[in-house]
């Protein structure tokens, strides 16, 4: 709401280079919000920052928003806002089931999650499903077409000795059924083979000749591999609760193809020649620690293709088939340089035009308590399926504890909610470019920005609004009716704000969409989870001193709107973190 109208006044007064000034906004004891703006632009705009700060207020379109404007201390702008307006914008929020802005629609390609076919997927994978999926559901309630992308790795060389490992022991065989239960251990008694055996080695090279010759019998063991691994993927994202599903998979097969013609353009155009027997690119901008330029190989000397050359291949199919505006890789931090020299060949090619944005939402590291990267006792990387189980079994011991009085079934609900919510909101509440240590006890915890504490100020609500169901003359005033987002009730009554903490919590449900806004421009989730951590804080300072149930009756009918709309809100923007709201807790 305030911080899109202060970047546009700061656009006009200072040109359209500053509008990406990101504007601090918070409550102040002498106003509705303070907004320090000014003394981050001071310096680059060679002004005193009180000056600063007036050249932004007079910019400042606030359209009968606010009764005073006020500069203070070294440059604050101190905002004051009219009761009514603040009314009635918030009653017209209050009648809408969605908060987010209209925005000029585009075709956004996400790629994220991407695990390898025969492999476990691990808690390395975690931070990329789960942040690709919050942010395809932002972008789709800001109205973007968006094309979910898994491109899973279910091609090349290891699958000579995966088909013949497979060919060996027999599809109905228990090892078989590995690739669904322990997809690692199939991989790994493969390996065994393939390093201790030497005709089994020569029979898996051959194989990947076959392979790549679409071999009926070859292709059709092969296809077998990728639908086993299809079965354990989907449990995984069904555990997790993603959006993901086997339309959504693109994996390196699709594009095998196209590669020899691929690297045909591109050696036409003059962009790759041949360096020590690899074909490369050298993309303008890279270059190594020698001072010569950086070569991306697309054909390797044996005659091979790499990431590289799949990668190029992509963009190009996003492109050109799939019309993308905007192409988004949520991939590990350590694959930026690849990427970026991927996205300049793209460019240079012109496969990758201006007009279509091509951006890589860096991944950062999940740690352990060591510091270092999370991994089992063994030293191997942790399993994802058995990290989430973890934490459903260590809610439900919680829940058992604090909520007896409810059903083994309600309890399981439950554990099940807070656990998998648990873990993706301590992923997706910090910079998705940071590292942070995993720590179960700290994800659990009923305080502090966790899920559920934010997912307790929602089951309160829902806890309040039963109570008021059971009064004869709350239904019958009509203070809540059904129809609302995710089958919640809707606020009917007129909200009136009244008292400071009713202040506070209005103003800051009013600045809903255009966090949205920022969630989906910046591409970073972790804006939504301090916006809902906030909001949920604001919530329990309102209900410890503004009674709602017991209060008068016009008083009463305002205050449930009031506390329907943030269980709206809560609800709708854990949903696009993709994490439940339980009914009890």
């Amino acid at each position: 709401m305030v911080v899109p109208r202060v970047q546009a006044a700061i656009a006009e007064a200072f040109g359209e280079e500053y509008r990406d000034t990101d504007p601090v906004v918070r409550p102040s004891q002498f106003a509705d919000l303070q907004i320090n703006a000014a003394m981050a632009l001071a310096k680059k705009v060679r002004l005193p920052p009180r000056d600063a700060a007036a050249r932004i207020v007079e910019a400042l379109e606030l359209d009968g928003m606010c009764t005073a404007v006020e500069i203070s201390g070294p440059g604050f702008i101190n905002l004051t806002f009219d009761g009514t307006w603040i009314e009635e914008l918030l009653n017209t929020q209050a009648s809408q089931t969605q908060g987010g802005p209209e925005t000029q629609a585009q075709r956004v390609a996400v790629d994220y999650s991407s695990p390898n076919v025969a492999k476990e997927m691990h808690v390395g994978h975690l931070r990329t499903t789960v942040v690709g999926d919050s942010l395809v559901r932002v972008l789709e309630a800001l109205g973007h077409t968006v094309i979910r992308q898994n491109h899973i790795g279910d091609w090349g060389t290891p699958f000579g000795m995966l088909i013949e490992h497979w060919l060996e022991i027999g599809e109905d065989s228990p090892e078989a059924a590995l690739l669904v239960e322990d997809p690692s251990a199939f991989y790994q008694a493969a390996r065994a083979k393939f390093d201790g055996d030497p005709d089994f080695a020569t029979r898996a090279r051959l194989r990947v000749v076959s392979l790549q010759s679409a071999h009926e019998e070859t292709l059709q063991v092969w296809q077998r591999l990728v639908d086993h691994s299809k079965v354990y993927f989907n449990a995984i994202y069904a555990k997790l609760g993603v959006s993901l599903e086997d339309d959504h998979i693109a994996g390196e097969s699709s594009y095998d193809a196209h590669l020899a013609q691929l690297c045909q353009e591109l050696e036409e155009r003059g962009l790759a020649r041949v360096s020590e027997g690899a074909l490369c690119t050298f993309p303008a901008g890279f270059t190594g620690r020698d001072g010569e330029p950086l070569p991306l190989i697309i054909r390797k000397s044996d005659g091979g293709y790499g990431y590289a050359t799949t990668d190029l291949a992509t963009i190009r199919y996003r492109v050109q088939e799939l019309h993308a505006d905007r192409i988004l890789y949520v991939v590990g931090a350590p694959q930026n340089v690849h990427l970026r020299m991927v996205i300049e060949t793209a460019r240079e090619a012109g496969w990758l035009p201006d007009t279509v944005e091509a951006t890589h939402v860096q991944i950062g590291n999940v740690l352990g308590e060591d510091g270092k990267i999370l991994k089992s006792r063994s030293g191997t990387p942790v399993k994802l399926m058995a990290l989430l189980d973890e934490a459903v079994d260590r809610a439900r011991a919680v829940v058992d504890s604090s909520r007896p009085d409810l059903s083994a079934e309600e309890r399981a609900a439950t554990a099940r909610q807070v656990g998998i919510g648990a873990v993706k909101y301590a992923d997706l509440s910090v910079g998705h470019d940071t590292e942070y240590v995993f720590d179960f006890d700290r994800m659990l915890a009923l305080s502090g920005n966790t899920g559920p504490y934010v997912q307790y100020a929602a089951a309160r609500i829902r806890s309040i609004v039963r109570k008021a169901g059971e009064s004869p003359s709350a239904l019958a005033a009509g203070t809540l009716t059904a129809g609302g987002a995710a089958g919640e009730p809707t606020a009917a009554a007129t909200i009136a704000v009244v008292e400071p903490v009713e202040r506070a919590l209005a103003l800051h449900l009013l600045e809903y969409g255009a966090t949205l806004r920022r969630v989906g421009e910046l591409l970073e989730p972790h804006r939504l989870c301090g916006y809902l951590f906030e909001l949920a804080q604001l919530f329990t300072s309102f209900y410890d001193q503004c009674p709602v149930l017991k209060a008068d009756d016009s008083v009463r009918e305002s205050r449930l709107a009031l506390c329907t709309l943030v269980l709206h809100r809560l609800s709708e923007g854990l949903d696009l973190l993709g994490i439940e709201t339980p009914a009890n807790m």
